[in-house]
């Protein structure tokens, strides 16, 4: 800002013919000046950038830390996109408002009181003129401007919707083709686009107002600034120095103008995306919070009193009604029942994924929620029947979540177990190859199968078996089978075997028969087979005839 000044002081040296030395002097001073302003600057941005970059990972961090704390209703309740959108997306456009916007907020705040300032000293007749002015420079251009982005939103519109026609056409060809409609589609497709091409006429009409306008009006302003500070030279109010200096202050003034005018809106809307992220970093989960309860020892004895349980977003549709059993260390325990009763519900419930909205969930006569998080979890393990994998390695999957290195015949011990080691070996990186996205290279049997070596690895004191065995081959739910039966582990874990396929329930200490939300019928194989009821009528009941 400087600048402006010396210009000013130059251009009376040069009309009133003043020494060389005082000139020569001040373009020096005036270089100065220039030079220290650009290390300041390189400074203030090396460092502004640096505390930005640091509080952009601080906050990424801290909202992901936040969802994660989460109780499992929260996740229920809200779609995976639209969390991941506020933890990316809008924690995005916060953190660019704040090391963007907040910075070309401030820094044209500054400059546009200063620059006012030296307009003032320079002459305050024409700083009124150009206050006065000013909403007359601006306003109409953002009236024009609005129209042109309604306008410009419009045409956005109109080209998803004439690209919806070509989707929906490309993907149904067949259907298209069997109804001889190709002429149609294709009439329906250019009409959309001449509805886009009027917006678009619409549209460039509106840019080039809005432009024509900005142009005029500033121009009309410097016009009238010359104009009337020609008139206070001639009268000598001021020093044609003077009104140089003022017409480039002004010219800055007014640009300083315009950019606090764009980047406030911006600032609005980093406040509404940052409301929604202080949404997630204040809430309060509804679970309990982790116990602090760590025991040495754990026989792994599970009581089920009396459990009640409706889902947080289906409070009114309960999913277990007075559910009591008992898994008892050694023991297998098979859970039997149509689909939708609710063993699915019983599994989550024993790995304190929910709270029981009535009885108790036990684990050694002690509460679930009293044990420590990750001490729990690594005395319950669960397999799904569609199991996630992330998208790394087999050996890092196997390992997920330990507070320990395995070794690496840790993993293929576990893993022969699972019936994964037979397919893993194959692979030409072994342990070491990347199962892709959600395990998506994988066939479902195999993502069982590295599941299970995931749980077994663990050295659980109860097995969670959710129909984890439905896509396995013959070979492997043999080698399962042993594994539940047969296992020199088999005394040290108890096991909860929830399935479809009653022949692998067969052999089980004790079968449960859980039908709408209730235990109806219990006790073994050949007792439930004798008492000719739910259990007997599904066993012989006719296989569903395959295509």
């Amino acid at each position: 800002m400087a600048i402006p000044f010396f210009t000013g002081r130059i251009t009376d040296w040069i009309l009133q013919d003043k020494a060389a030395p005082s000139f020569t002097r001040n373009i020096w001073l005036m270089s100065i000046l220039t030079i220290a302003s650009t290390l300041l600057e390189f400074a203030g941005d090396g460092a502004y950038s640096t505390a930005m970059g640091s509080m952009h990972s601080r906050v990424h961090g801290e909202v992901f830390q936040a969802v994660l704390r989460q109780e499992t209703g929260f996740f229920l309740q809200n779609s995976a996109g639209s969390i991941t959108s506020r933890v990316t997306d809008d924690t995005s456009k916060v953190c660019e408002s704040i090391s963007e916007k907040l910075n070309l907020l401030l820094w044209y705040l500054g400059r546009g009181l200063c620059l006012l300032a030296f307009m003032c000293w320079g002459s305050l007749h024409l700083t009124v003129i150009t206050l006065v002015t000013l909403p007359l420079l601006f306003l109409l251009p953002r009236k024009l401007g609005k129209v042109y982005q309604s306008l410009a939103a419009k045409v956005q519109e109109s080209l998803a919707e004439s690209t919806q026609v070509a989707i929906e056409a490309l993907s149904a060809m067949p259907t298209v083709r069997s109804f001889a409609n190709e002429d149609g589609e294709a009439q329906k497709f250019r009409q959309k686009l001449e509805e886009m091409k009027t917006l678009n006429k619409k549209e460039a009409l509106a840019y080039v107002a809005e432009v024509w306008t900005t142009s005029i009006s500033g121009m009309l302003l410097k016009v009238g600034i010359l104009y009337v500070g020609g008139q206070l030279v001639i009268r000598g109010a001021v020093s044609s120095g003077n009104l140089v200096s003022f017409v480039l202050y002004q010219l800055q003034f007014t640009r300083a103008v315009e950019v606090l005018l764009s980047v406030y809106p911006s600032m609005q809307k980093a406040v509404g995306s940052s409301e929604k992220i202080f949404e997630y970093l204040d809430r309060t989960p509804c679970s309990p919070p982790s116990g602090l309860l760590a025991p040495l020892n754990m026989e792994g004895l599970v009581e089920f009193q009396d459990v009640s349980f409706a889902y947080p977003n289906r409070p009114e549709d309960p999913v277990l009604r007075g559910v009591t059993f008992t898994l008892h260390p050694g023991k297998v325990t098979a859970l039997v029942g149509p689909n939708g009763s609710g063993k699915s519900t019983v599994a989550a419930l024993l790995q304190n994924l929910f709270q029981p909205t009535g009885g108790r969930v036990l684990l050694d006569g002690q509460p679930l929620a009293r044990y420590e998080h990750r001490y729990l979890h690594q005395q319950v393990a669960s397999v799904a029947q569609e199991p996630l994998l992330f998208g790394r390695s087999f050996r890092e999957n196997i390992a997920y979540g330990l507070t320990w290195n395995p070794t690496t015949e840790d993993i293929t011990a576990v893993a022969m177990e699972s019936g994964a080691h037979d397919f893993i070996s194959r692979l030409p990186q072994g342990y070491d190859t990347e199962v892709g996205e959600t395990g998506n290279q994988l066939s479902g049997g195999q993502r069982q199968a590295v599941a299970l070596a995931r749980a077994l690895i663990r050295k659980p004191r109860l097995l969670i078996l959710d129909d984890a065995t439905s896509a396995l081959d013959a070979d492997n739910q043999l080698r399962v089978r042993r594994l539940l039966y047969e296992s020199p582990q088999r005394a040290s874990r108890a096991v909860l075997l929830i399935t479809q396929q009653l022949g692998l329930a067969e052999r089980a200490d004790h079968i449960l028969f859980l039908k709408e939300g209730a235990v109806c019928e219990q006790g073994t194989h050949l007792q439930l087979m004798e008492l000719g009821g739910c259990y007997r009528a599904m066993v012989e009941a006719p296989e569903a005839p395959s295509d």
